[in-house]
């Protein structure tokens, strides 16, 4: 099965002369055979257009494979992540009578027993599923996000083909640092994780309830009674396309507000709750009649951990503020740089890099050629790109994008500055303390009480010769624990003594 669909392969690289991407050490006799086959091919068009009709006419898992590349810039070069962020999912919908059979299938009885009515043309087309209007056995109105019958067997033989081509690549001079076989084993896992869509159910889920209060985002119920892994079932959402500027003017919506609660969305699902939508284009984010934010599509979400919030805040206040001494620090700190690494050369760098922005509007702030540049000085002071910032980026270009379309004098830094020092507020000083207090009491409760009878068990079953490091380890601990308690017992008596003196 897989010989056929190599040779195609082979033939796209040829016929659109995608030698020249090829490495060019073990390499030579594949590249000069494809040259004199595709003679008649040329390169009229640029590298990086080239690439993208090639990757468009292998079909959707190298369409995704393609959208993933475009928002890694330490990997691919300037002009290839450009083109390659021009890549449309948009795929030619599976016939009904197989739509059908599908939900037969996932629901093990006719689907006419679940729902009063689906609709048999498509609202929207993508490479892993596709989306039908329905009406619910109670009179409900859904949309059911369908998987295409067989897209698992046909991700699976592409992924295979994807690491016989990273392979490849890995064997060429710039293999180390592509790192071939980790993109195709991240895009794997993103992929798998599409294929499920209880687990998109499940985001979805969450995300509503972290903006339970509506007011500036809605989330579509979950029909839980009707979801499967092949079949998600939720509420239907009404609304106008964001990029649809025209009919939203139309609707008497405030077009400026709209941008600045887009921001306000963003920096609340990263800092707030470390939860966000990762895929915020047009075609997933509607407007209300009454100027709210409507979310679809929750495959892939990005989270990050306290300890990657932190970082991005005291990066951002820093940023904001032009502290590139901070900025760089920052890096060190957080072992993302060498630690040999001299903090006044990176800071120099970010400052060339980050200064020329301030204080001008969005409409002359590109972020992606800011973010581009960052790269480049990444990679020149030996940074390692953080996986799990890697979405992040995306969507932060994605919000850009957004903003600029909606009102291309918005200021990014003043809509977005409140909410992180509201943010830091929080995490930092006397709120942080008692926060942290807080989270860590049900913890020290049970902990506590154990310790006597973990010691003797330590000392019982522990050999003579590791007897006394153990004792001093123990020591220590006291010691640290007793110095926590005291700034406790400080900070609790200040507080006290303050009300006692109101």
């Amino acid at each position: 099965m897989q010989i056929p669909r190599l040779f195609r392969i082979v033939h796209t690289i040829g016929r659109y002369r995608l030698d020249e991407f090829l490495p060019r050490q073990g390499s030579g006799l594949a590249r000069a055979a494809l040259a004199t086959a595709y003679f008649w091919a040329g390169k009229a068009r640029p590298r990086a257009e080239r690439l993208r009709l090639a990757l468009e006419s292998l079909g959707p898992v190298f369409v995704k494979f393609g959208q993933l590349l475009s928002v890694r810039p330490d990997l691919i070069p300037e002009d290839v992540v450009r083109e390659l962020s021009r890549l449309q999912d948009t795929v030619p919908p599976v016939p009904w009578q197989e739509v059908a059979a599908t939900l037969d299938r996932a629901y093990g009885r006719p689907h006419s027993e679940l729902f009063q009515s689906v609709e048999a043309v498509p609202v929207a087309s993508a490479s892993v599923a596709q989306v039908h209007f329905a009406i619910l056995s109670d009179g409900r109105e859904a949309a059911l996000k369908v998987l295409r019958p067989g897209i698992g067997a046909v991700i699976a033989q592409d992924v295979a083909l994807l690491y016989l081509l990273a392979g490849f690549v890995a064997r060429g001079r710039d293999g180390r640092r592509l790192r071939p076989r980790e993109v195709v084993a991240e895009f794997e896992n993103t992929i798998a994780d599409e294929q499920d869509l209880l687990r998109e159910a499940a985001n979805a889920s969450q995300l509503r309830r972290n903006f339970a209060d509506g007011r500036l985002l809605i989330v579509p119920e979950v029909y839980w009674d009707w979801c499967t892994r092949e079949v998600m079932a939720m509420q239907r959402i009404h609304g106008i396309q964001v990029n649809a500027l025209d009919r939203i003017r139309a609707a008497g919506i405030d077009v400026p507000k709209l941008a600045r609660d887009g921001v306000e969305i963003f920096f609340t699902q990263v800092f707030r709750d470390g939860f966000f939508h990762a895929d915020m284009h047009p075609g997933n984010i509607f407007v209300a009649p009454d100027g709210r934010y409507c979310g679809v599509d929750f495959g892939i979400m990005g989270t990050l951990s306290d300890e990657d919030k932190g970082y991005l805040a005291m990066n951002f206040m820093a940023f904001f503020k032009r502290d590139y001494h901070r900025v760089a620090l920052a890096h060190v700190e957080a072992g993302w740089v060498p630690p040999d690494t001299r903090v006044d050369e990176f800071e120099g760098a970010i400052r060339s890099v980050c200064e020329p922005i301030f204080d001008r509007p969005l409409k002359e702030i590109y972020f992606g050629r800011l973010l581009m540049r960052l790269f480049e000085v990444s990679r020149r002071f030996r940074m390692d790109i953080q996986p799990q910032l890697v979405l992040l980026q995306k969507t932060l270009l994605q919000v850009e994008g957004l903003g600029r379309q909606l009102d291309p004098d918005l200021d990014l830094r003043s809509a977005a500055q409140p909410i992180l020092e509201r943010w830091v507020s929080r995490q930092v000083g006397l709120r942080g303390l008692v926060r942290a207090l807080r989270e860590e009491s049900p913890l020290w409760a049970r902990t506590l009480p154990q310790l006597p009878r973990l010691a003797h068990r330590l000392l019982t079953d522990m050999p003579a010769r590791r007897l006394e490091a153990a004792i001093s380890r123990l020591e220590a601990a006291q010691r640290r624990q007793t110095r926590v308690l005291a700034v406790i017992a400080i900070v609790l008596g200040a507080l006290v003594l303050g009300l006692l003196l109101r």
